[in-house]
């Protein structure tokens, strides 16, 4: 389940590389639509050419360089693309900051999209599986964890909220800024607002001190038993903007503003380079939605010839 009203884990459909063939297993999908699949939200996105996976598609699973096994497009447990789409011909994404994405034990890799950010972005995304993850305690003051707890804050407070972490927990910025996160509705005095401005104008001058967020890759109903582990407790939570997901593999019962990880992803990234950066943002992270574009356009064009929409 991902970061719940703004990212839901559903995740990716790799089993459209099942025993069938391609277009034969896309068309027999048995799919939840979510409301907002009739439009095509994706559509805007500056993505590279998807002519290799077009070709891709055109020829069938292939093989992965690695462990051999039949795959489409990439090999989800490899974390790399198959022999007929040449890695030189993948967009790679440099992000601002490192990504810990954590695995369900049970969810099945083929159907993550937590992989197409290790493809697309592998030198800032690092995938565990549960429960062998790291320690963060540490390093509590530069971490982030994409969860809509009670206590959660917006993207734009993340900088603010951090300074409790800080050398021991005291930041030198007049006492509000190591005070706990506030609930998410709580009114902000003047006072108080001038405090939380002039900390995030003093973090954002040291290049922000945000360097790591953690995101977990599993059903909602699944992320309990993640978001309960110790190793996670006391971490700053964030909570996304709420918007719809464009995946085919919607959870049922749940709403469409439950995202999949990859959508989790990409969306953080925009609101932290608009809202923390302070940048345009120019299409710099679209990319990130290079495979998962792709495989919404196949799903819904196969819909649409199954006579499904």
């Amino acid at each position: 389940q991902l970061t719940m009203s703004l990212n839901s884990s559903t995740l990716l459909n790799e089993d459209a590389q099942g025993p069938k063939g391609n277009a034969e297993c896309l068309e027999s999908l048995e799919l939840q639509t979510p409301s907002s699949f009739q439009d095509n939200p994706l559509e805007q996105l500056q993505l590279a050419s998807q002519e290799v996976l077009e070709k891709a598609k055109k020829s069938g699973r292939s093989k992965c360089p690695r462990c051999n096994s039949s795959r489409m497009f990439y090999c989800y447990t490899c974390f790399v693309p198959v022999e007929t789409v040449p890695t030189k011909e993948i967009p790679t994404v440099k992000l601002p900051l490192k990504i810990d994405i954590i695995k369900h034990p049970n969810e099945t890799d083929g159907k993550s999209t937590a992989v197409h950010a290790k493809l697309l972005a592998p030198d800032d995304v690092t995938i565990y599986k549960y429960p062998c993850i790291p320690e963060y305690e540490e390093k509590r003051h530069e971490i982030a964890l994409i969860f809509p707890g009670p206590n959660s804050v917006s993207v734009k407070d993340i900088a603010f909220h951090l300074q409790k972490y800080a050398k021991k927990g005291v930041f030198d910025c007049d006492d509000d800024c190591s005070r706990e996160p506030l609930l998410k509705q709580a009114k902000i005095e003047p006072k108080e607002e001038k405090n939380r401005n002039e900390c995030i104008s003093s973090s954002r001058n040291e290049g922000t001190r945000l360097k790591k967020i953690i995101f977990i890759d599993s059903t909602w109903n699944q992320t309990n038993k993640i978001i309960t582990d110790e190793r996670l407790q006391g971490l700053l939570q964030i909570e996304l903007k709420t918007r719809k997901t464009c995946f085919w593999r919607h959870q049922k019962g749940k709403p469409d503003t439950y995202l999949s990880t990859i959508e989790a992803i990409y969306y953080f990234l925009v609101d932290y380079h608009q809202e923390i950066l302070k940048e345009s943002y120019k299409g710099q992270y679209d990319n990130l939605l290079f495979f998962f574009s792709f495989m919404y356009t196949l799903i819904k064009n196969a819909k649409c010839c199954a006579g499904k929409e």
